[in-house]
């Protein structure tokens, strides 16, 4: 009989645990209550990296078949700062719409079975993040909306006022813009998400040839944090395990990395020490260095040291290993 893994959490930290365990031979238990397809609040940007994991998992052609949005450049904007370059690979955009369901799909498609609650504690944690003791009025949030219009083939970031937005293409010729701010900053403008994109000039400008096709969604709040010492016996994933600043464009990859070994380690009974371990070794350098690039922000030096940092060095370094 085969080993029965259950899995908290049915978006890709979880689908992906749940897919690599079925794929290691184990029977594997979804717990979900949401719905898909779904909306989320994310970048929506996929990595070139991602290629390589969702073929493993036997999701790429799905993935492709989704028609993604090809990404070749990224664009930096700070004031009147600006810095482009070419992406050293091609990456992509797609919706989490879409890319959630697709991932759930192939879980479904291998025999994953699903409930909304469980009776039992869950082997892989892959929903849910906890915020440790963020003081209100600093506390971060993060807001997301989909445009119509003239799309780009750039992946762009605009930095103002203590937040930063992301504008990028996804399938069918929409822009998501997704952006993250602390609180304070946004309850002066009521979380009136479109008064606040306009406090950015140039990303006012950006989006003056699109339209909004969908309502702001919003979240938080919000902490950076990994929890790679944690002394429990389960296996983690995701945003469980590690929340990466999203500026980086490696969360989605970092869900489904750490979920596919967190599937794999469950279903093969490896040490939770050891599956952390691992999850330690890919994540670790990108956490670290989005933690230095938000301290240049906080103190005004990041828009005057820009421009000593080659571009395609800034999204080397912020790839999972």
């Amino acid at each position: 009989m085969c080993k029965l893994i259950t899995i908290l959490g049915g978006g890709p930290a979880g689908a992906a645990a749940a897919i690599s365990a079925l794929k290691h031979g184990a029977s594997c238990h979804l717990i979900e209550k949401s719905k898909f397809p779904r909306h989320k609040v994310c970048g929506e940007f996929f990595s070139p990296e991602i290629q390589a994991e969702l073929a493993e998992l036997g999701a790429w052609d799905a993935f492709q078949a989704a028609s993604p949005a090809r990404i070749e450049r990224m664009r930096l904007r700070f004031g009147a700062r600006e810095k482009t370059a070419l992406l050293p690979e091609a990456a992509w955009g797609l919706s989490r719409h879409a890319f959630d369901f697709l991932l759930w799909q192939r879980a479904m498609d291998l025999g994953a079975m699903v409930s909304g609650e469980a009776n039992i504690a869950p082997d892989v944690t892959a929903y849910g993040r906890k915020v440790d003791g963020a003081p209100r009025g600093r506390r971060l949030f993060g807001f997301k909306a989909h445009f119509e219009g003239p799309a780009d083939n750039a992946v762009e970031l605009f930095f103002f006022r203590g937040c930063y937005v992301g504008v990028a293409p996804i399938e069918g010729g929409q822009t998501n813009v997704c952006g993250l701010g602390p609180e304070d900053v946004l309850k002066r403008f009521d979380f009136d998400f479109d008064a606040i994109v306009n406090q950015s000039p140039a990303l006012a400008e950006r989006l003056r040839s699109v339209a909004r096709v969908m309502k702001w969604i919003s979240t938080g709040p919000l902490q950076y944090r990994q929890v790679f010492d944690d002394k429990s016996t389960g296996y983690l994933a995701g945003d469980a395990l590690s929340f990466i600043d999203p500026f980086t464009g490696s969360g989605l990859l970092s869900a489904v990395k750490t979920g596919a070994l967190a599937g794999m380690a469950a279903a093969r009974g490896d040490p939770a020490a050891e599956h952390l371990r691992r999850c330690r070794a890919a994540l670790r350098q990108p956490f670290e260095i989005s933690g230095l690039f938000r301290t240049a922000i906080a103190s005004g030096l990041a828009d005057r040291l820009i421009g000593l940092v080659p571009a395609r060095m800034l999204f080397a370094l912020t790839r999972p290993r």
